[in-house]
């Protein structure tokens, strides 16, 4: 019987790792071609888990982001921790390493990227 429950458990445990929520999550809500260029902007939600720490990466055009719930700092390369409360808003310039870590809430963003066509959206930073 002994046996039988650990095989269980081992066909059990697989399952629930795969069933976890990544700690961030982006999900497209919109694309629109910038007009006579190859830019496009991407708007999206930002969902990232309670006391999560994005490390460092960069995005290859201008972010703007909205808080919409949750505690957020970010620490963009040479300016101050900036920690934001539901309502604010902060831009992040094209190729600025930044890190990024939510609070005891987890943290939910209205993000707006502009992004060269083909480019990929985050990339990270060694």
């Amino acid at each position: 019987m002994t046996l039988m429950l650990a095989a269980v458990a081992a066909l059990v445990a697989p399952a629930v790792v795969v069933a976890q929520q990544a700690p961030v999550t982006r999900t497209i809500l919109s694309r629109a071609d910038v007009p006579g260029s190859n830019y496009e902007v991407i708007y999206a939600l930002v969902e990232v888990a309670a006391k999560t720490t994005v490390p460092p990466h960069t995005h290859p055009g201008t972010v703007f982001g909205y808080l919409l719930e949750g505690d957020y700092t970010m620490r963009i390369e040479g300016q101050p921790p900036r920690t934001l409360q539901p309502g604010e808003w902060l831009q992040v310039p094209a190729h600025a390493v930044h890190a990024e870590h939510s609070g005891d809430r987890p943290a939910r963003l209205l993000a707006v990227f502009t992004v060269e066509k083909g480019k990929p959206l985050t990339t990270s930073v060694p």
